[in-house]
C-alpha cells in the first residue's frame, strides 16, 4: 500500500517556528486537505512532503515505490512543445517502466527455467507490466483529450505551441500534466485558482475517483467541502488533524477559537490591571514587595496569541449617494466580435440595492456585459440608461495589475481618499488585513492577494452607489474573502458581478442573470442556490445530484439559527457572564477615579502645608495635618478595595 508520513517534523525560518513537531499520515483513499492562514507556511508543508524542501528535524518516510506529484500555486511556464505534446510528457515514467521491463527480458533470455532468480525476475515484470497497464498508457491519447477538455482546453488548442497560452493557462497545462501522472499521492495547491466554473466541477469529479491519495490547499469553500473528508489545519506552527469537510472543521474550530480569544481577552484585561498597579506603586516604598510580586507573574506568563484574521475590525465605509429607484437598465444589448456573436438581446433592470450575479460558461460573455454596464466597452447594440444620482466604480480582473510604485500602502490610499476619512484610514486598512507594519509596505512587494484587498477597499472609500466586481476574489485567501463579503453585506449600495466562487455567489447574490454564448439571457430573481435549484443551467444539469444536495445548504459563513436547548441556555449563560464583565468594570474604574480623586486631595493639601500663611500658624497645620492622615487613610482602604476586586477578576 503506497503512503507518505511525516514524524516529529519541525522547521524555522531565522526565530520563527513554521512547524513544530508536525505529524502527517497520507495513504491510499485519503481525501485530505491542508488549511491555515495566509502566510502560516502551508506551501513549504506542501514542499517538504513532496520531498523538494527539508525539516530541520523529523522524519519524512515514503513507501518504497510510491509515487508523488505536486503541483506548486504559481511560477510554472512551459515552451517548446505543442499542447499536447507537453501532456503527453506526463507518461515519460511509464517509459521508464517500459525500458527497465524490456532489460529484464533481456536478462530471461540467458536464465534457466528452473533457476529461482528466473521467477523473481517473472514476478518483477509482471509488476511492472501490471503498473504500466494500470496508467492508461495505451489509453494515452483518449485520456489526454480528456483531461484537457476537462480542464477547459478546446480540441483545437491541442496542436498549439505551450507559449502562446497565458499564465493561468500555463498553470492549467500543469495541473493536466499532475492529473495524467497518476501518481499514488497528489498535492496540489491551489489548484482552483484559474479555473471557472466547469473546469472546477469537472476537477471535483476527478478527485472524487482518484483511487491514490491527496492533499490539496485551496480557498475555495465549497470545493473543500465537496473534495476532501479530512482537514490538516497548520496554526502557528502547530499541526492539527480534523475529520470532516471544510464546513464541519470550522464548526469544531469556531469552538476552540472562541475559548482561544476569550482567553486572550482575560489574559490581556489581567496584564492591563498589572501593569496599571506596577505603574500606579512603583515608586512607593511601602508597596515594593507587591509591585516586584506582579513584575515576575507578568515576565513569567506566558502569552496567548491569536492569528490576525481573528482580531476583527469593524469599519463603517461612506453610505451610497441617494439615488433613484431603477439603478440601471439595460436594453437588447448585443455584442461581437469580428462574425462570432457573443451577447445577444440582453435585457435586465436592477433595482438599488440589488446585488445581481452574472453567470454562463466560459466565453458566454460575462466579463464583456461588466464593461459595456461600467462604460467601458461602447462598441456595442442596444441601450444602457443609469438611474438618476448614480456614481459607480469598476473593478476588473487586471485591477491589481495597475497597482504599482515606490509608495507605501497607506500613502497610496491617503492620495486619493475623502480629507474626512483619512484619519480613519489606519482602521480600514485593518479590517482588510494590513495590521501593523503592512500599512508601510511598498506597492511593488505586495502580493496579487493583498493588491485586490487594497483596490476593492480604495473603491469602497468613495461615496459610491454602484459597484461592478469582475471576479473580486480571485487570489484572496478564505479570510481576506470573509473580510470582504463582510463588507458588502453591509454596504447598502448596488452591486453587479462575476465570481467563481460559489461559497461567496450563494452569500451575496439576490438576483441572477444566465448567459449563453450567442443565445437569448435568463434573469432569474433569486440567488445563486434559486438558479441552481431551478435546474436552469447545463452547466449545472451535468453536476450529481449528491453534490446540488451539498450546494444548497447554508454557507459555512452564515450559521442557521440554532433551536437546540443546550445553545440556547448556553447563550444566556453567556449573556449573564456579560452582564456581570460589565458591573465588574464599572466598579473598578469607579475606584480607579475614586483613588484618583483622593491622591489630588493629598498632593493639595501637601501644597497647602507648604504655604507661609499655614506653617507659621501652628492651628491651621494641626487642621491640615488633620485632613492629611484621613486622606492617606482613605487612599490605603481605596487601594486595598481596588486590589481585592483585581485578584477577583
Amino acid at each position: 500500500m503506497a503512503f507518505i508520513q511525516l514524524s516529529g517534523l519541525s522547521l524555522a525560518f531565522a526565530d520563527r517556528d513554521i512547524l513544530k513537531n508536525g505529524n502527517l499520515f497520507l495513504k491510499n483513499g485519503c481525501k485530505a486537505a491542508l488549511c491555515g492562514a495566509n502566510g502560516s507556511g502551508k506551501s513549504t508543508l506542501l514542499r517538504i512532503i513532496s520531498g523538494e524542501t527539508h525539516a530541520d528535524f523529523g522524519e519524512r518516510v515514503l513507501e518504497k515505490g510510491s509515487r508523488v506529484s505536486y503541483l506548486p500555486q504559481l511560477g510554472l511556464v512551459h515552451k517548446g512543445k505543442t499542447l499536447f505534446e507537453e501532456a503527453e510528457s506526463a507518461y515519460l515514467y511509464i517509459k521508464v517502466l517500459l525500458e527497465k521491463s524490456e532489460y529484464i527480458g533481456g536478462l530471461l533470455l540467458d536464465s534457466k527455467d528452473d533457476d529461482a532468480s528466473t521467477q523473481a525476475l517473472l514476478d518483477e515484470q509482471q509488476g511492472l507490466l501490471q503498473r504500466v497497464e494500470e496508467s492508461e498508457y495505451y489509453n494515452r491519447t483518449k485520456q489526454i483529450a480528456l483531461v484537457l477538455s476537462g480542464l477547459g482546453f478546446k480540441e483545437a488548442d491541442f496542436d498549439r505551441n505551450t507559449e502562446e497560452f497565458s499564465g493561468g493557462w500555463q498553470m492549467r497545462i500543469a495541473l493536466a500534466k499532475v492529473l495524467l501522472e497518476n501518481p499514488d499521492i497528489l498535492l496540489l495547491d491551489e489548484p482552483t485558482n484559474y479555473l471557472d466554473i466547469e473546469a472546477r466541477s469537472w476537477l471535483e469529479q476527478y478527485l472524487s475517483n482518484f483511487k491514490g491519495a491527496y492533499l490539496l490547499v485551496s480557498h475555495d469553500r465549497y470545493f473543500l467541502d465537496v473534495t476532501v473528508n479530512e482537514i490538516y489545519e497548520l496554526f502557528q506552527g502547530k499541526l492539527t488533524r480534523y475529520t470532516g469537510n471544510y464546513s464541519e472543521y470550522q464548526k469544531k474550530r469556531a469552538l476552540e477559537l472562541e475559548g482561544i480569544v476569550s482567553r486572550y481577552k482575560a489574559q490581556q484585561e489581567e496584564i492591563r490591571k498589572n501593569e496599571d498597579l506596577i505603574r500606579r506603586f512603583r515608586y512607593k516604598a511601602t508597596k515594593a514587595a507587591m509591585v516586584q510580586e506582579r513584575i515576575k507573574k507578568l515576565s513569567k506568563m506566558e502569552i496567548i496569541e491569536i492569528p490576525e484574521a481573528l482580531k476583527k475590525i469593524d469599519i463603517e465605509f461612506p453610505r451610497p449617494p441617494h439615488c433613484g429607484n431603477i439603478a440601471l437598465t439595460a436594453q437588447g444589448i448585443e455584442k461581437k466580435y469580428g462574425d462570432k456573436k457573443i451577447l445577444s438581446n440582453v435585457d435586465i433592470t436592477v433595482e438599488s440595492g440589488e446585488r445581481l450575479l452574472i453567470v454562463g460558461a466560459n466565453g458566454a460573455g460575462k466579463t464583456t456585459l461588466l464593461r459595456i454596464i461600467a462604460g467601458e466597452d461602447r462598441d456595442f447594440t442596444g441601450s444602457v440608461y443609469y438611474g438618476a444620482g448614480i456614481r459607480m466604480g469598476y473593478f476588473t480582473q487586471n485591477t491589481s495589475e495597475i497597482i504599482t510604485g515606490d509608495q507605501s500602502v497607506i500613502e497610496f490610499l491617503e492620495e486619493s481618499a475623502p480629507t474626512e476619512l483619512i484619519p480613519k484610514l489606519r482602521d480600514m486598512l485593518g479590517g482588510f488585513l494590513f495590521r501593523g507594519d503592512d500599512v508601510y509596505k511598498s506597492l511593488n512587494v505586495l502580493s496579487g492577494g493583498e493588491k485586490n484587498r487594497l483596490a476593492l477597499l480604495r473603491l469602497l472609500l468613495f461615496p459610491l452607489n454602484i459597484l461592478v466586481l469582475d471576479e473580486p476574489t480571485n487570489h484572496l485567501d478564505l479570510y481576506s474573502k470573509d473580510i470582504l463579503l463582510s463588507a458588502l453585506l453591509q454596504w447598502k449600495g448596488t452591486i453587479i458581478f462575476v465570481s467563481h466562487d460559489r461559497a461567496f455567489m450563494e452569500a451575496l447574490s439576490t438576483k441572477t442573470l444566465e448567459l449563453k454564448p450567442g443565445a437569448q439571457s435568463r434573469l432569474f430573481y433569486g440567488n445563486y442556490l434559486y438558479y441552481l435549484d431551478r435546474g436552469s443551467s447545463d452547466i449545472e444539469d451535468s453536476m450529481q445530484s449528491s453534490v446540488r444536495a451539498d450546494l444548497v445548504k447554508a454557507p459555512a459563513s452564515i450559521p442557521s439559527p440554532s433551536k437546540d436547548n443546550g445553545a440556547l441556555q448556553f447563550r444566556e449563560e453567556q449573556k449573564k457572564l456579560e452582564a456581570a464583565k460589565r458591573r465588574f468594570m464599572r466598579e473598578e474604574e469607579k475606584l480607579i477615579q475614586e483613588i484618583d480623586a483622593l491622591e489630588n486631595k493629598k498632593l493639595s493639601l501637601e501644597a497647602e502645608l507648604s504655604k507661609p500663611e499655614v506653617y507659621c500658624s501652628g492651628e491651621k497645620v494641626k487642621i491640615i495635618q488633620e485632613k492629611l492622615i484621613i486622606a492617606i487613610k482613605e487612599i490605603e482602604e481605596a487601594t486595598v478595595r481596588w486590589e481585592a476586586l483585581s485578584l477577583q477578576g
